[in-house]
């Protein structure tokens, strides 16, 4: 599970191992992983009730829950969510089911086919913004009979592929598509925190298979990188010099592109370097320094390139 605060940062905060039934149930494999007496089968699904419970219990409440398909389709973390009022944006597939007014049940897919077949009926939103400017897609909102349930459907601009979204707004928050877009683009993260986790603190990299073991290691893990992403946002502020971004498609680039904020992997680095590595601090500096720069004037161009996107669909927008 990963907490994300847009425009400031995301880490891991709570994991869980899950464990195929069949191993529970063998006395021999339980017993070679360690595995406790009273341990009991729970879906990923159930799980993730589980982890959204705990962050709950430790007074950490979020706006709204994602996640992809696995946990949209679960039945047990939706109802715990409703019934604890916690809005989520789910993934869910294309074959999953809503129900309309009037009592028309249809797939997400056959939405598309019947209900969203002008141009005109998809809106152009960013999902945030990335490295390279706005991750622009077109978006429906499609109302249930469900007063507290949507469905949100984002179609990639260049492919047409859509992915389809359940969402659950209660009544306590403001329903608005902006909200469920801006949550729907912060669902990446988790992966990002994976990769972090990974490439940088050796998340899948323990030779333990004990079921205390691994959770030890994760437990490790999860900490290093925690403490890294609070040092990346409180100097996120104070690190950042880039140039202006640009406003126009045909915008001259600054001299000088400035530096990028300092982020997780580069903080990273600089501690490797000043802990492990005997390499000058000044030789250090400047390795720092030439890849944020580098980094600040490809993200410069990139956005320029984005704005020229966007403005092509403003004007396909207007000719509809």
């Amino acid at each position: 599970m990963t907490y994300a605060r847009q425009k400031v940062g995301h880490a891991l905060i709570g994991a869980r191992q899950w464990i195929p039934e069949e191993q529970i149930d063998d006395p021999t494999k339980s017993a070679r992983m360690r595995l406790p007496d009273d341990l009991p089968f729970a879906t990923k699904g159930q799980i993730a009730a589980g982890l959204v419970s705990d962050t709950h219990s430790d007074g950490i409440i979020a706006d709204f829950v994602t996640g992809d398909e696995v946990y949209g389709a679960s039945p047990d973390l939706r109802r715990y969510c409703e019934q604890n009022k916690q809005g989520y944006v789910l993934r869910v597939a294309k074959t999953f089911r809503i129900t309309l007014g009037a009592d028309t049940e249809l797939t997400c897919k056959e939405v598309i086919k019947k209900l969203l077949k002008r141009k005109r009926d998809w809106s152009i939103y960013s999902a945030g913004t990335g490295s390279k400017g706005d991750r622009l897609y077109a978006w429906a909102w499609i109302a249930t009979k469900s007063s507290s349930h949507s469905l949100l459907i984002r179609r990639h601009i260049t492919t047409g592929e859509c992915a389809y979204h359940y969402c659950y707004i209660p009544e306590n928050q403001t329903a608005t598509l902006h909200r469920l877009v801006t949550a729907t683009g912060l669902r990446w993260p988790v992966e990002e925190c994976f990769e972090f986790g990974k490439d940088y603190f050796g998340l899948d990299q323990s030779q333990v298979r004990t079921h205390r073991s691994i959770k030890r290691h994760t437990i490790l893990v999860l900490t290093a990188l925690a403490i890294f992403a609070v040092i990346a946002a409180q100097q996120r502020q104070t690190t950042d010099t880039q140039a202006p971004p640009p406003t126009s498609p045909n915008q001259t680039p600054p001299p000088d592109p400035g530096l990028i904020p300092l982020t997780i992997r580069e903080i990273q680095r600089l501690y490797n370097a000043a802990t492990t590595r005997p390499a000058p601090a000044w030789l250090t500096t400047h390795w720092s320094w030439w890849r944020r720069r580098h980094q600040a004037r490809a993200r410069w161009f990139h956005q320029r390139t984005r704005l020229a996107l966007a403005r092509n669909l403003k004007l396909a927008q207007l000719n509809l």
